[in-house]
């Protein structure tokens, strides 16, 4: 069933022959291919601020406050740092809306990944660890080269370009893969970039595995240390909910970000995050 957002490619052929161990050896089923809400994330300047949760943990780094670098309010382009937590969200299994143990996730709800606690988040250098590629892309000539995606991507109807796999459209460069922008334009544009990122940091940590939509290679989950930005989407679930649309990855925030931040509060955000999931129906 078509939706009014831009989709990957689905296997070609309605069946596959998946190989099982002995005695099944080989097991028939249909192809399908759904988006599924699989994650939730945080994106706070507050140090252990359960945005989606709506609660606030004690932890030994609470006076490490993140947001914006300087208090130039007449220069958009301050960096900043945040931290980010990914919790498990498994929807359609709390829902059984699948019947197929292998066409959705069986995990509970689980706050799976905290920022304060991983060293290599808050230390450009030390992230090299993860992306020594970065030293290739941190240049003008690379991000030049994003240009064409953040056009691609700036009227939420077009998916990124996977091959260009340093950027993150108008959001900015992928790398480093820490809480680190270098370029603030608004708070929302910010949190969705560290949003994509983090996505990205668990794709290379191995935590994040992949499925395919291609005939054979649909049987299977895959480790993918190169984030696939055309298998998500994303919307804001806090401070203020945009529960009307979901947003392809790299989408420029312009488009919808008005009226969703809070002053008060502010640089605290939460996000719902979709991801395309092939698999063959048992």
């Amino acid at each position: 069933m078509p939706s009014k957002y831009p989709d990957t490619p689905n296997p070609t052929l309605p069946i596959s022959y998946c190989p099982k161990p002995p005695p099944i050896f080989v097991q028939i089923g249909i192809n399908i291919g759904y988006w599924e809400p699989y994650a939730l994330t945080d994106i706070t300047r507050v140090p252990y601020c359960m945005v989606n949760m709506g609660v606030q943990m004690s932890g030994a780094n609470t006076q490490r406050i993140g947001g914006r670098v300087t208090a130039r309010d007449s220069d958009s382009s301050d960096g900043g740092f945040y931290h980010a937590h990914w919790y498990k969200y498994p929807v359609i299994y709390w829902l059984q809306l699948m019947q197929s143990t292998a066409c959705m996730a069986t995990d509970v709800f689980d706050v799976a990944y905290m920022t304060e606690i991983d060293p290599l988040w808050d230390d450009d250098e030390l992230s090299l660890i993860l992306n020594p590629e970065a030293l290739l892309f941190g240049n003008l000539v690379a991000q030049l080269a994003c240009v064409p995606e953040a056009l691609l991507t700036s009227t939420n109807a077009a998916l990124p370009i996977d091959a260009l796999f340093w950027c993150l459209g108008s959001q900015g460069s992928a790398y480093p893969l820490t809480g680190t922008t270098n370029y603030r334009d608004t708070p929302i544009q910010a949190a969705t970039l560290l949003m994509e990122k983090l996505n990205y940091k668990l794709h290379r940590q191995g935590i994040i595995w992949e499925t395919r939509g291609e005939d054979g290679a649909i049987c299977y989950q895959y480790p993918d240390p190169i984030l696939p930005k055309s298998r998500y989407r994303y919307q804001m679930s806090g401070p203020i909910p945009d529960a009307a649309w979901c947003h392809p990855y790299t989408t420029t925030t312009t488009l919808w970000e008005a009226g969703h931040d809070n002053p008060v509060t502010g640089d605290n955000f939460g996000f719902v995050q979709w991801r395309k999931r092939n698999c063959v129906f048992l």
